[in-house]
């Protein structure tokens, strides 16, 4: 496969330990949350015509996450869900981990894949590229 730039800048696929994924920056947005949703909306129109089926980590380090992002977040999810065959969040706090849970359940979405969240992107990497769940 060709390896693309996503509209956020990062490598499409990302080869990492022998193993494809995607990685998507949604951090450092701090409280523009406009310039987030914007590029959100754009990370998903790439991956729909891209049309592959990747591991997907996000990081949301030092982004101020409202509850209008974590809605439409989840909301993408939901949408690209069958082309991520597993989604590693880096970056969340405790409370951030507990809203995305939440604010999923309460809109419906159960994502068809394995969820985990994690503080350090090589450990989630790491993680979606394993054969481990």
């Amino acid at each position: 496969m060709l390896t693309q730039k996503t509209p956020g800048g990062s490598l499409y696929p990302y080869y990492y330990k022998g193993g494809e994924l995607t990685g998507l920056h949604y951090g450092s947005f701090f409280d523009d949350e406009a310039g987030l949703l914007a590029l959100m909306k754009a990370e998903e129109e790439f991956i729909l015509i891209a049309n592959q089926h990747l591991p997907l980590w996000i990081d949301f380090y030092e982004t101020k996450l409202t509850d209008k992002i974590l809605i439409e977040f989840s909301k993408s999810m939901n949408r690209i869900s069958k082309h991520i065959t597993k989604l590693a969040l880096v970056g969340c706090s405790a409370r951030d981990r507990w809203r995305v849970h939440h604010l999923m359940k309460k809109l419906d979405i159960e994502l068809p894949m394995p969820l985990k969240f994690f503080n350090d992107p090589e450990e989630a990497k790491t993680w979606l590229v394993s054969e481990r769940g």
